[in-house]
């Protein structure tokens, strides 16, 4: 099984993931940040992985901080479930609407950290989560998974739709990238024999 867990502990937060590539979606979020626990459920839940995500953070001043954290320590336990990537499909894609909200997210596991990041949020905050910290998630994500992520939220009025279809799209793009390709058996997808930078 492709599973890790993770600790972070710094002087602004503690935090804990698991993952487990093969699961069946199952996923437990404690970390004082219902919106951005509700987001995590998409990429479970659609990415047909198991997360589980303990944080404590300094929310007596804001989110920042373990939202960021939170993305790195997720980017962390991926890139050491994933493994050598020998055998997996390597790229992934996803379309998803959710009413007027259309998202795309592309992935690839290339070994190479990039963010491509275009979503026009209709407005500053979702409830008391201030959507700035997605970026900040992602940002963290793919420095520390070492993935190239294209985000596109093509159309969209509701925030809240903007942003779940931005993560159920990346639960979706990263479940495909991830999966095994019975036709590449024990290879490496990249012609330089190699994705690790």
């Amino acid at each position: 099984m492709r599973h890790a867990t993770v600790t972070r502990n710094t002087l602004e937060t503690q935090i804990t993931v698991s993952i487990n590539l093969d699961g069946s979606g199952v996923g437990r979020f404690e970390t004082g940040v219902p919106f951005l626990d509700h987001m995590m459920d998409q990429i479970a839940r659609h990415g047909l992985v198991d997360l589980d995500v303990k944080a404590v953070g300094d929310l007596h001043i804001d989110a920042h901080h373990t939202v960021e954290d939170i993305g790195i320590t997720l980017g962390q336990a991926f890139a050491r479930a994933i493994g050598d990537k020998k055998g997996i499909r390597r790229y992934g894609h996803a379309y998803v609407p959710l009413d007027e909200a259309l998202s795309r997210v592309v992935i690839d596991l290339s070994g190479r950290p990039g963010l491509v990041y275009n979503i026009d949020f209709t407005r500053a905050s979702i409830g008391q989560f201030d959507v700035d910290l997605f970026s900040e998630f992602f940002h963290g994500f793919v420095n520390h998974a070492m993935v190239t992520l294209h985000i596109d939220n093509l159309r969209g009025i509701n925030s809240h739709h903007q942003a779940e279809t931005v993560f159920k799209a990346f639960g979706r793009a990263l479940r495909m990238a991830v999966e095994t390709d019975p036709r590449m058996a024990d290879q490496m997808p990249s012609t330089k024999g190699t994705l690790t930078a």
